[in-house]
């Protein structure tokens, strides 16, 4: 390895740690993919990151729709992936007109409104509360994922909200998810690859951690089948906070 990917010991091993949290983020503990981005660009340079964090995440979304492919709901992922790709658009010109900082302080707003108001909704209005079936919000949530997956792979907050909203049940989370990812990350590989951030050198650096994802996986549908679904739900809205609140630290 050389350049960028000439890393210490210490990064080698977040950076594994990081590939193994891939796989079972993917697999069984969707929340765990919200400590991805923020946890790879300590190890690489943000811009860098974003590239090399792809491909990581495409051999971790194979795992998961090979698990979970019966279980995604197409009718929430029809709503949601035509505004995915107009935000994958928009967050290909986004980049290199803002910053990483400016990027972290709107996402991390965003989820935090987000979470509130589902918050408020399932537990101060509780079962009166209805599901928001409306297509705008299909379309916020479409759009706000395609823009930030785009820019620093960190849709996960915004998903993660919009599938909460939806009450599916965990199955069904994790494998619409799983579709979702999946979906996106291939579309988003053209625009990397045009804007230089997979290239030859990433991908070596991507196949040494590609054992990681795969233990990971694993592990992730070991737990996903032992986690109770309410703690599931808990420790989804949890982990949503905790990263939107260390996007302005």
């Amino acid at each position: 390895m050389h350049g960028v990917y000439a890393l210490s010991t210490g990064r080698w091993v977040l950076a594994a740690f990081t590939a193994v949290c891939a796989g079972i983020s993917k697999t069984g503990v969707p929340a765990l993919g919200i400590l991805l981005a923020p946890l790879f660009a300590e190890v690489l340079p943000a811009r860098v990151s974003t590239g090399a964090l792809l491909p990581i995440l495409i051999c971790a979304d194979a795992f998961a729709v090979i698990f979970w492919r019966r279980h995604g709901s197409w009718k929430h992922l029809v709503r949601l992936l035509p505004w995915a790709v107009a935000g994958i658009v928009v967050g290909f010109f986004a980049l290199g007109r803002v910053n990483d900082q400016q990027m972290r302080y709107v996402l991390g707003g965003i989820v935090i409104v987000m979470l509130a108001v589902h918050v408020y909704r399932e537990y101060i209005l509780g079962a009166e509360a209805s599901i928001p079936n409306t297509w705008w919000f299909a379309a916020i949530a479409g759009f706000l994922g395609g823009a930030t997956t785009m820019v620093a792979n960190a849709a996960g907050p915004v998903m993660m909200i919009y599938l909460l909203s939806m009450r599916l049940p965990k199955d069904q989370f994790i494998g619409t998810s799983a579709w979702f990812f999946f979906i996106v990350n291939w579309i988003k590989v053209p625009f990397s690859v045009g804007l230089g951030l997979i290239n030859a050198d990433s991908l070596v650096f991507n196949a040494v951690l590609a054992p990681g994802v795969v233990a990971g996986a694993f592990a992730g549908l070991y737990l996903a089948k032992r986690i109770p679904e309410k703690a599931f739900m808990i420790a989804i809205q949890v982990l949503t906070l905790a990263s939107a609140v260390k996007m302005f630290f």
